[in-house]
């Protein structure tokens, strides 16, 4: 009786060791073909890339190859000459701010953490599914009019009659002047200003902000995400004059967080 019984306890064990190694081979089988399935799926999204990256380029090199030919072709072009074409944009939405009027805005952006304010894009222009996704970026870029400009009307004059300011006045140079382009001014030929601001939250067609530097009613052209891989630049050099400012700026902002 004792020899069945272990006969029948080892045929048990031979069955239950040869289910388990089937389960075992099923299982890695199953694996196995998840993997190569997913392997499949990143090696055609990396050859789709490869494709993108090498379809940038060639056009890219066809870009500085047109250009190269149009310099050449043309080596005493002057830019009065120039056949510019304009472009029509209009504001895809309007900033509520709580700053109602210019004196008092911040000059810089998120030099006032608290400063809130909520752009409201137009549903006609700008549908809500246009947001999806922004609310995982921490701040966006901000591109605005300077719509309260007093010297506006000179857009609507030719090129010739508008008395385009080369250069400005620049306070923290008490009193000097330089290129327009070397400043952050609002008055420029084409008076669009650049800002970035914290992402609080999205909803439906609004996007609340935080740290902004624009006077309520702004008008907003268009807005991107902060990417800091490349929007932030280590090693960016800088005026002494702007340096010292920075410095005041970090300072002050010391001292605001110490009286918070």
């Amino acid at each position: 009786m004792s020899s069945t019984r272990y006969s029948i306890l080892a045929l048990a064990l031979a069955t239950l060791f040869s289910a388990s190694s089937a389960i075992s081979f099923y299982i890695w089988k199953k694996n196995l073909i998840e993997w190569d399935s997913k392997m499949k799926e990143l090696q055609k999204s990396l050859n789709s890339a490869l494709e993108k990256c090498a379809a940038e380029r060639q056009g890219r090199i066809r870009a500085q190859q047109a250009l190269r030919k149009a310099v050449v072709a043309q080596p005493q072009a002057k830019s009065e000459n120039l056949d510019i074409p304009s472009y029509p944009m209009a504001p895809i939405g309007i900033v509520q701010s709580c700053f109602s009027t210019r004196n008092g805005t911040p000059r810089q952006p998120l030099l006032v953490p608290l400063a809130r304010a909520c752009l409201v894009f137009d549903s006609t222009r700008v549908p809500p599914a246009s947001l999806e996704g922004l609310e995982e970026y921490s701040h966006c870029w901000i591109i605005y009019v300077f719509h309260l400009n007093t010297d506006l009307e000179k857009l609507w004059k030719h090129p010739s009659k508008s008395k385009f300011k080369a250069k400005v006045r620049v306070p923290r140079l008490k009193g000097g002047r330089l290129g327009v382009f070397a400043t952050r001014s609002p008055h420029r030929p084409c008076p669009i200003g650049l800002t970035v601001a914290k992402v609080e939250a999205v909803q439906g067609n609004m996007l609340l902000l935080s740290g902004v530097d624009l006077v309520d009613g702004t008008p907003v052209l268009d807005i991107k995400p902060y990417l800091p891989y490349c929007d932030s630049i280590e090693g960016a050099v800088v005026p002494n004059w702007v340096m010292v400012f920075s410095l005041l700026l970090f300072f002050s902002f010391l001292l605001y967080l110490c009286m918070c």
